[in-house]
């Protein structure tokens, strides 16, 4: 059984960490720096932090504000808010002037489970990763958060980290260092590939485990740059058959981002699997909500096995 570890944990102290050496990074929240984590950057730093209450809007643009002062803004609500409640102010206050912004999208996915479909993100990405100049990352574990953080921190440009509410298990080495574009293969195999990234990279894993048994060779690729991408490694990755998974809507998502790729560079099958057209719903645990939407190691096994035929 793999080390769990929170993403939201890693991210307020990975705030904190580099807060220390960088005066110029501040936080933003929207009445969750509890939730987020921001509350760490909050109780170090509380002349660099900000409350804004639950005005998502007005928080962005203070965000490009502080950007032109030279500033290295963070901020952060659960991601059916941030992006949700202000994309207006992301896509002209912040992308167009491509300003040096960094966005946290938290309990992101179906991760907050409890509150159902108005909590659960299931379109963050597509609404992302569309916007020019803006960069779209989405963690597997812990170590990859404080790596990706570390990354934004030091780069310049927007940029939007999609973060898991519940502690994940941890795939990555604490020292691994971050490559924006770089997709990671975490299991190889002959048949058969599974391009997924977050909680659903380790769900594949599992699964390639069960296909295994019945003598089939599955690769497992961990995704955590939506955006950019190296096109070229993942045509390199892929197989004859592949599987997308996303905790997301299956529009909008990884699955179109790399069946786009493999249509021009490598074509060959590729199946999306995904939250279908519809949204999340409230449920007492994730474990619960996972099983709802087919987000198990068997069910994920079942659908790549049916679709190799």
């Amino acid at each position: 059984m793999a080390e769990m570890a929170s993403l939201r944990n890693a991210y307020g102290e990975t705030l904190v960490e580099l807060g220390k050496d960088n005066k110029n990074i501040v936080d933003l929240e929207a009445d969750l720096g509890g939730s987020t984590m921001g509350v760490l950057f909050e109780k170090a730093y509380p002349d660099r932090f900000f409350e804004m209450g639950i005005a998502e809007a007005d928080m962005a643009s203070t965000a490009a504000g502080l950007a032109f002062t030279g500033k290295v803004p963070f901020f952060g609500s659960f991601a059916v808010f941030v992006p949700g409640r202000c994309y207006d102010q992301i896509r002209t206050g912040i992308c167009i002037p491509s300003l040096n912004v960094k966005i946290c999208g938290s309990s992101a996915g179906l991760s907050d489970y409890g509150d159902g479909a108005t909590h659960q993100s299931i379109d963050d990405i597509g609404l992302m990763r569309g916007l020019p100049n803006m960069e779209v990352f989405i963690p597997v574990d812990a170590n990859q958060t404080k790596a990706i953080v570390k990354y934004m921190a030091a780069n310049n440009g927007p940029m939007y980290i999609r973060i898991n509410r519940n502690p994940l298990p941890v795939l990555t080495a604490e020292d691994e260092e971050f490559v924006p574009g770089k997709v990671y293969c975490m299991k190889d195999g002959k048949d058969a590939t599974i391009f997924a990234y977050g909680v659903m990279v380790s769900k594949a894993l599992e699964a390639a485990e069960i296909l295994e048994k019945k003598g089939i060779s599955v690769r497992v690729v961990n995704v955590p740059s939506i955006k950019p991408i190296d096109a070229d490694q993942v045509a390199a990755y892929a197989n004859d058959v592949n599987l997308t998974i996303d905790e997301h809507s299956i529009y909008g998502g990884l699955g179109d981002v790399i069946c786009a790729i493999l249509a021009e560079k490598k074509p060959c099958k590729v199946k999306k699997y995904g939250v279908n057209d519809e949204f999340g719903c409230s449920a007492m645990n994730y474990d619960e909500l996972l099983v709802e939407y087919g987000f198990t190691p068997e069910k994920i096994a079942e659908a790549l096995e049916t679709f190799r035929g």
